[in-house]
Parts: C-alpha cells; structure tokens; sequence
C-alpha cells in the first residue's frame, strides 16, 4: 500500500519553527527512524534496532496527556503510510515466503502509528484503515507462528471495527477476514471455543456474497481438518466437533450454491466443488467413527442419488465406499466398488486404488485377493511394482494366530500365481524381483525364528520363483535351498533336508553348507559320517575356526560326546601364536578332558590330553597358556585338581601305571607359579609321594624291575618332597593322612636306596630311619613296617631292621592302649634277629616279652604269639642240654615255663614243661651229673 508524499519538506533538514508539527522531540525521533527504515536493505541486522527505537518513540507520544492537534495527527498518518510503504519494498526485495520477525515489528509499529493518529480531518473512514492494517500484521504474526501477538493484532481490529457502523459491503468483508484470521489463530493456539464462537458471529456477515459463504465454509472445513488430524495424531477417537464442523461447512456451501444461482460469476462452481470436499470429509470422518451407513449416504450424495459408481467422479469416492462395504463385512459390494475405480483408473488416481487393492486384499480373503491382484497388474504401468506393493501390504497386515494363518496363505497364492511371476520375468522388473524375493524371504525368516518351519519352508520355496536362474544368481539359489535344509531340518525330515543340501552345495559348496550336513547327520545319530564331515568343513576355503567351536555345541546338544570330542581335536590342532581363535587353547583342551571324563575307559585320552596341557604350558609359558590374574588360577587349579583326581582314581583301580603319571602331572601343575608365589607345596608334596609309590607299585603288580632312569627320577622326586616337607608349615597335621604320606616318603626312599651302587647305603638307609623316629609323624605301625622291610629281601639291614623294631616296641609300650598285635610281631622279628647276635641278645628279646605279658589280661597279648615265645624258648633249652650247658639250659627251660604260665590254652603243656625240668632238676643235682639219661630227659621239645 502506497501513498505519495503530502509534504515533501518533512524530510528536509535544518531548523524547524515552533508551529512546524515535526517539531516535537518524539516525532523528530519517528522521522528518523522511518527515514532509515526508508533506506533498510533485507536482511539488515539494524532492523532490530529499529523496531525499538519507533516503540520507544511511539510510547513516548502515547504518553502525552494533553491531545494531539490536528496537524500532528495528520502528519503522524503520513509517516505511518511511510512506515508501511517502507516495509512493503523491504517484502518484496526479500522474495521471502514467510515475512522476518523484524519486519512484523516493523509492520506493527506503522499500524501502532495509525492508531495513535486517530481521525485526522480529511481522512476518509480512518477506523477501517487501521484495522486494516492490524489485520494484515497480525497475518504476518501468525505466519511466523507468534500467535499470541497475532491474536492482539486481530483483537485490536475487531475493536476499530466495531466503532463504526457497518453498512458498506467492504466494511462487511473486512470485519469477516478478521473474524476468520482470528478465527484461526485461535483454534491453532487451543482456544476451540473462541474459535467456533467466532465462527457462528461470521454467519451474520455473509449476507448475499456467495464469496462470503465460500470463505466462511473453507475455514469451518480447515477446522475440521484440524480436528480429524490431531485426532488421529493423538489415538483419540472421533468426537463431535469435527462432524459439526463439517456439517456447518455443507450447510453454508448448499446456502451459498443457493445464492449464487443466476449470477454470473463463478462462485457457483467453486462452491460445488467446496461442498464436493465437504462430502468427501463427511464420508471419511463417519468412516473412522465407524459409521459405515453414512458413509454410504455421502457416497450417493456424491454421486447424485446413483448408487452404482459413476465413471467420472475421483477415486477417493469408491475408496471411501469400499472401506465401508468392507466395514459391513459385504465384501461382494466392496470388490465390485474397487472393480469400477479399476475400470477407470488413471495416471492420477492410480495410486488411490492401489491403496484400495492393498486393504482389499488384506481382509478380503485369498482367492478374492487372487483376482484383484491379477486385475491389477494388467492394468497398471509397472504390474510388478502393483504387485510387490499389495504382496506386501498382506504380508506385514493382521493379528492374531487366525489372521496369521490367512495372511500366509494369501501370500502363497499370491506369490505362486503364474501372471503374478510372469510379471517379474520382465528385465524392467529386475528391481521389483529382487524385492519381492527380500519380502518374501523375509516373511519365511520371521515365521522361522518363532520355529513355525511349515510356513517358512513355503515362503522360501515361493521366494526361489523370484530368482533368476543364472550364473549371477547361483549363490541366491544356493542359500535358499540352504535354508530350506534348515527348515526341513527343524522338521525333523532328514533325507528331504539332505537333499536341499547337496542342491546348495552342487551350487556353491562353503563352509556353511558343510556344517548343515554335519547336522544332519549328527540327528541321524551317523557319528562316524558327521567326524568324516567334519574334517570336510576344515579343508573348506571359507572355513573359519568358529565352526569347529558351533560343532562341538551341536554334538553335546544331540548327546554325541564322541563327535563333541574330535570337533576339539581337530580345533586343538589350528592353535598357533597369534592366531585368532573362537576360544582359548586351554579353554579347548579343559572341554575336551570333561568331555572324555563322560565316556568310559577314556582314561588314555585323559592322560594325552593332560601331557598335551603340561607341553603347551611349558612351551607357551604358564602367563600364555593360562592366561592372567584370576583366569589364569582356575584353569591352573583345574587342570592340576584333575590330574590329582585321576591319580586317585586310577590308583584305587589298581592301574598305578596310569596313577603315576597323573599324579606326575599334577605335581608339575602344583609347582606352578601363580602371580609369583610358589603354586600349591602341600599337593606338590602329596603327589610326588604318591606318584613314586605308584611306580613302585607297578614294579611289583607286573613283577618286572624299575628301569635305572625310572629309579633315578623317582629318587630326585622324593628328595624334592624331602625339601618341600621342611618348607611346609609347622601346623601341618602329622598326626592323619600327612602321617602316612610322611611314611610313605620315607618307606619309598628306603627300598629305592636298595637300588643304588653305594657304599654307604646301608648307614644312610640307617640313618633315615632314625630320622623318620624322631618326627611326630611316626608311629610304631610305621617303625614295624620299615622293620620288616629291612629285615627282609635279598639285601637286609640288620641293624636298620633291630633299630626299626626296637623302636617300634618302644613307641607302641608308650602308648596308653598299646597295640600287643604290633608289639608281638616285633618281639618275634627281634626274637628271630637276636640269634644272630648271640643266646644273650636273644634271651633278653624273651625276657622283655615275658615282662610285658606278666599283668596283661587273659587273651590281651596274641595267644599264638605267646604260644610261640614259650615253645621257643623251651626248646631252645634242648641245644643247651646237648652242649652240657646247665645253666643255659635251665634259664630257657624256666623262660619257657614261666611264659606258659601266664599264657591261657597252654595248661597241658605247663604240666608236662614242669614235669620235665623236675626230672631236668634232680639229674643236676646227682653226683653223675650228665649222664645220658639226664641228657634225655631234658631235651623233649614241645611243638
């Protein structure tokens, strides 16, 4: 809007008289600043500035109590007029779509200006400009989405509006844009009621203007629109303000069309083609609130009371109309409406019957949906593209297990249609066969993942129709039969999924084809074809070692321990340094030893497998092998505590070849360092005892001699256990099992020494035995052993055998219960060894024993023991006789009758015993001394 200059001296400088109106500070303020609006270029960052320097100056003006004279007032209207001007050029140089918040401000300052003016004298219907002025600012506010400011804009025109009478029909039309822009704001910023309000007051100003009504109606259709989106938006269902709407917006265009009749313009069509929209809206807004009778009223409304489709009216209509004959569940009504909109489908509606299409076959049904589909892709431009869209549209549509069953079917028939596939042959459609195989490929992997393997299979299958059949393609075919194996695998169908298999691998043999046969024949329980299958997957160019690890999980799952064991063993055989593996070497031969541990007589693989730990230990370093930190102690403690365990076991089978070496191995696993420390001394001393008595176990079971390296190494480990043992704790239990492996340690030494070519050895078996004597570990069941020992064999330790015994007998007499089994044992083995040291040596052995059973209880001391010391004796008497030894012969005579005194079952022979040394006694006593009647006499022997 543009006015010319009524004064050209206001923009001229130098002083101004006191009766010039420009001359009040505020105005001369204004003045400059619309001058430099005046020169403003778009996009200028001072406009800002600008905006609140004219807002200062405008309040400071506002601010005068006293009126403003006429001329300040008129002047005050041009500048306004310059202003707005100003900001005109400034709109259009910008070419900008939507105005700059600057500019608005600058617009409501030239508005703010023409208020502040009033009525000048001259100046026609002033009111109206101003408001006219607010309005045009406030649809710039409102551009900018500032409604708030926007809404006093409007606000402050419907004031200046309602000042003057309306009588003119530019008075009417204005007063009816502001009440529709406020209107709109209103309802944009959340106030429904004041919108609607404002609507109905609109109803009073369009009188006879067709243009009016038009005007009125698009906004009362543009709330509605609103209202069905942020419906649908927000999930809400359809309430009643949207259907008043609407209902307001058809009123107004019948009134309208009514009013237009006779006229020349063309309101009339624009008006019938407002209210064609209206119906349109109607129709889908019953639709969403499920009133399917309505919707079908504003279909023959439409369609002029005809209730057959019309052939020249827009699709949307039959869309509408079929939606609702759907809704109605009469789906003969439903596909002859999608038939007619199919009958005149053009380029511009083609995309609103697909969409029909694609519902109707969704709910339809399969053979229903079969036919529209083939309709569809002899008619439409791209049939594939049709197609694929309404495949899709079934495929991804329903809940429920029901509609899950009929969505799968529909796509069957639908992809397995011979017009359907010949529509993808096309090389055009190369993009759209790709793409439906995707889709239907897709559609199979989600029924595959919830194990429905039928439905699956059948979408893969239908998904081969869509891959060509050449050499490009050959890794496409050869995945599918892949995972039609799979399918048919999940099915429990062997031979159907071998022979998918051996298809892909006719095709493209790789790793993953051969694993799927190594499947299949781990579920036919053909173990010695699923190892030989294995050993295919290795040689495979794509093989990755993972394969062996999924292996091994399939084997243990079908309960194949054999084959789970071969899978780590060939994968043990991949491990090299750096190397990339699915698991850790000591992870691998950990699994592979439980595994052997389910089998029976698998004790020879445990022990390779355990050596084969012990080598790489010692090859790759313990920090390698088994890893760091706390990883590193339980793979270490597991592997040793196996061997320990198997070392046990093995020796309580009696197989002591096995049980020494595992409990070899679990000694090296023991004295392994962890984080610095010296591994585990107390089982590194256990299992090196028990492992050299294992192997002099092995020397007696199969009566064959220790090979002299054999004895060299068992030596060297019982002088390691020798000095661990005085490394050990002081509170180590010497009293229980530590007692015998102390025993043990030295019972082994002691007949390997026998072994040696050494001079000395039987002082240090001597000495070792003295040794043994002072721990607390000993005890007489212990001495009585190494006694016995020493004292046997072809190499005896006389003196090792006297100490042992002697010392034996000592302990077990200091024992407040002694055991008189142990002490008559050792009183026969000394009795036995006394005779080599001479008749004293020996008769002291029997007058010791003769002390100890004096006071015992009837039976306390073994009666054959004692039976025996009292025979012996006796008869012992019998040489003495025969030497002419008087005085020997009658000590042992009264040894042996003493004992058999204090000795129960022994009375006959007492008797007799007395009887004899009587007689013995009074031949002594003669002058003849011996004769050989006394000689007689004394020598019966008892037996």
């Amino acid at each position: 809007m543009k006015i010319s200059e009524l004064s050209p001296d206001s923009r001229r400088g130098g002083s101004r008289s006191p009766s010039d109106p420009a001359a009040s500070p505020p105005i001369e303020e204004l003045e400059a600043a619309i001058s430099a609006a005046e020169f403003l270029s778009p996009f200028d960052p001072s406009a800002s500035a600008l905006a609140a320097r004219l807002r200062a100056a405008i309040s400071r003006l506002a601010s005068n109590p006293s009126p403003l004279p006429d001329p300040i007032r008129f002047h005050l209207w041009k500048l306004s007029y310059r202003l707005w001007n100003a900001c005109v050029d400034l709109s259009n140089a910008s070419r900008a779509t939507t105005p700059s918040p600057c500019l608005a401000d600058l617009r409501l300052a030239a508005a703010d200006i023409l208020l502040l003016a009033g009525a000048p004298p001259g100046v026609p219907s002033p009111e109206i400009k101003s408001a006219s002025f607010f309005l045009k600012t406030g649809l710039s506010y409102h551009d900018l989405r500032r409604l708030d400011l926007a809404a006093k804009c409007f606000e402050r025109a419907t004031d200046l509006i309602s000042t003057v009478p309306i009588h003119g029909e530019e008075e009417r039309n204005l007063l009816l844009e502001v009440n529709l822009a406020r209107s709109r704001t209103a309802w944009e910023d959340s106030d429904r009621n004041l919108a609607i309000a404002l609507l109905n007051r609109s109803k009073n100003l369009v009188a006879t203007s067709p243009a009016a009504f038009k005007a009125l109606a698009e906004q009362y259709l543009q709330c509605a629109k609103l209202d069905l989106s942020n419906r649908s938006q927000e999930g809400v269902g359809p309430i009643s303000d949207a259907s008043k709407l609407l209902s307001e917006a058809l009123d107004l265009c019948e009134k309208g069309i009514l009013e237009a009749k006779g006229k020349a313009s063309g309101d009339k069509l624009a008006l019938e083609g407002l209210r064609e929209r209206c119906l349109k809206f109607i129709a889908a807004e019953r639709l969403g609130a499920g009133d399917y009778e309505g919707v079908l009223r504003c279909v023959r409304v439409l369609r002029g009371g005809n209730t057959n489709p019309s052939a020249g009216e827009h699709a949307s209509v039959g869309y509408v109309a079929m939606r609702a004959w759907l809704g109605m569940g009469r789906v003969e009504e439903a596909e002859n409406e999608l038939r007619a909109m199919m009958e005149t489908m053009g380029v511009a509606t083609e995309g609103v019957v697909l969409a029909a299409a694609e519902l109707f076959v969704g709910v339809a049904g399969a053979e229903e949906g079969k036919r529209v589909v083939e309709g569809l892709v002899g008619r439409c431009q791209t049939g594939a593209a049709t197609a694929l869209r309404l495949v899709r549209r079934v495929a991804e549509g329903g809940n429920g297990t029901a509609a899950a069953a009929t969505r799968v079917s529909v796509v069957a028939e639908l992809a397995g249609d011979d017009k359907v596939v010949a529509a993808f042959e096309v090389p055009a459609a190369a993009k759209e066969r790709a793409a439906m195989h995707a889709l239907l490929w897709n559609f199979g992997a989600d029924h595959f993942r919830l194990k429905d393997y039928h439905t699956s299979a059948e979408m893969f299958e239908k998904s081969m129709l869509y891959v060509p059949n050449d050499e490009e393609n050959r890794p496409r075919r050869s995945n599918c039969f892949r995972v039609l194996s799979l399918c048919h695998l999940g099915l429990a169908q062997l031979d159907r999924a071998q022979e998918f298999i051996d298809e892909a691998e006719k095709l493209e043999p790789n790793i993953k084809c051969a694993f799927l046969k190594f499947k299949i024949y781990l579920q036919k329980k053909d173990e010695k074809q699923a190892i030989n299958q294995m050993q295919t997957m290795v040689s495979c160019s794509d093989f990755n070692p993972e394969f062996l690890t999924l292996s091994t999980h399939e084997a243990i799952a079908c309960q194949s321990f054999p084959v789970a064991v071969s899978s780590l063993a060939l994968l043990l055989n991949l491990y090299s340094p750096g190397k990339p593996m699915p698991m850790s070497e000591v992870a691998a031969l950990r699994n592979l030893i439980t595994l052997l541990h389910r089998s029976s007589d698998t004790d020879h693989e445990i022990l390779k497998y355990t050596k084969h730990a012990r080598m790489r230990m010692a090859e790759l370093g313990a920090d390698n092998f088994f890893g760091k930190g706390a990883v590193r102690s339980r793979e270490l403690n597991w592997f040793a505590g196996t061997s320990w365990n198997m070392g046990l076991k093995t020796g309580k089978d009696k197989r002591f070849d096995f049980c020494a070496e595992f409990l070899e191995l679990a000694a090296e696993f023991y004295s392994t360092s962890i984080d610095g420390n010296e591994g585990n001394p107390a089982m590194l001393w256990k299992s090196l005892i028990l492992s050299v008595s294992a192997m002099i176990s092995v020397e007696e079971q199969l009566k064959v001699t220790l090979p002299s390296s054999d004895i060299k190494k068992a030596i060297e480990m019982l002088n390691r256990a020798g000095k661990i043992l005085s490394t050990l704790p002081p509170s180590i239990d010497q009293t229980g099992e530590e007692s015998t492996l102390i025993f043990l340690h030295t019972f082994n030494t002691y007949q390997l020494l026998n072994r040696l070519d050494v001079n000395d050895i039987r002082s240090q078996q001597l000495q070792l035995i003295k040794n043994f004597a002072s721990l607390k570990a000993c005890t007489p069941e212990h001495l009585l052993h190494l006694g016995l020992a020493a004292s046997q064999g072809t190499l005896p330790n006389l003196d090792a055998a006297e100490f042992s015994l002697n010392a034996c007998l000592s302990a077990a007499l200091a024992l407040p219960s002694p055991d008189y089994r142990i002490i008559s044992i050792a009183i026969r083995k000394l009795a036995g060894l006394g005779q080599v040291h001479g008749s004293d040596a020996a008769y002291s052995i029997y007058k010791q024993a003769y002390q100890i059973i004096v006071g015992l209880k009837e039976g306390e001391y073994p009666v054959e023991e004692g039976k025996w010391l009292a025979m012996t004796a006796w008869n012992k008497s019998g040489m003495a006789v025969r030497l002419r030894q008087v005085d020997t012969a009658r000590r042992w005579m009264k040894m042996g009758l003493d004992l058999s005194r204090h000795l129960p079952g022994m009375n006959i022979y007492t008797r007799e015993m007395e009887q004899c040394f009587e007689n013995f006694e009074k031949l002594c006593g003669s002058t003849n001394s011996f004769t050989s009647e006394a000689e007689e006499t004394g020598t019966k022997s008892i037996s």
